[in-house]
């Protein structure tokens, strides 16, 4: 991990949460928006759709799966193709409309993830994020290895898929060899970067310097309207 770099940890991430949708008087679709947001200008400083048209989106059951979900949207209209692997959806009412809103604006969905990330550009794993715990279930053992052996790279949102958020990559299964070749950190970077090679970008720009302080980490020096930051490996901005 980059000395000087300050981490959430994922008590502190869910503490932080549940201020922001409180006394923060948030709402989770408006973090959603802000983080999905941030992940589809993360793709787009790293592979504009001139270099990476089309984009296949690994999406799971939870909130990280839900920003995967918006990203998509901007995605669209930022100019790529977005295609969607989403075999667990929510019943939840937010989710339902924003795969409307992927289907109003014609994105294909897929049942067959190795056979879409054989005709992609880029993948986005949004599959599990900092509250991810215990057993990787089915059928998503079967994704994340071919994210581990994929020949097109890779953006994990918040966390690769399957890695322990304090501890990293597990011991054995099938994350043990996956090493994507980008994150982007959502709110602060968690401990886990300390286990990650890859180029690394904080976004979702809705936390002051006060709550910041308060759960020890650093807002990034945002620059005007942009919603993302890359850091180095040294823990500066790029």
């Amino acid at each position: 991990m980059a000395s000087g770099l300050r981490t959430l940890g994922s008590k502190a991430a869910a503490a932080l949460d549940d201020e922001l949708m409180s006394s923060g008087a948030f709402s989770i679709d408006q973090l959603m928006e802000l983080a999905g947001l941030a992940v589809s200008q993360a793709l787009y400083a790293l592979s504009p759709p001139s270099k990476s048209p089309n984009v296949l989106i690994a999406c799971g059951p939870g909130n990280n799966g839900g920003d995967g979900l918006v990203a998509a949207r901007h995605l669209f209209h930022f100019g790529y193709k977005p295609t969607m692997y989403y075999p667990k959806q929510s019943k939840n009412e937010l989710y339902q409309r924003l795969r409307t809103q992927l289907e109003q604006l014609k994105v294909s969905f897929t049942d067959d993830f190795p056979s879409a990330a054989q005709h992609t550009d880029y993948i986005i794993d949004a599959i599990f994020g900092f509250s991810f715990s215990g057993e990787v279930r089915e059928p998503f053992p079967a994704v994340i290895q071919a994210l581990a052996q994929s020949k097109k790279p890779v953006l994990a949102v918040d966390a690769p898929s399957s890695w322990n958020i304090e501890d990293g990559p597990p011991c054995d299964g099938p994350g043990k060899a996956y090493q994507p070749d980008a994150l982007i950190s959502l709110t602060a970077p968690k401990p886990l970067v300390k286990w990650f090679t890859g180029r690394h970008f904080v976004g979702g720009r809705f936390v002051g310097k006060e709550i910041a302080e308060k759960y020890g980490f650093d807002v990034p020096p945002y620059r005007g309207s942009d919603q993302i930051v890359e850091i180095g490996k040294n823990g500066e901005k790029l």
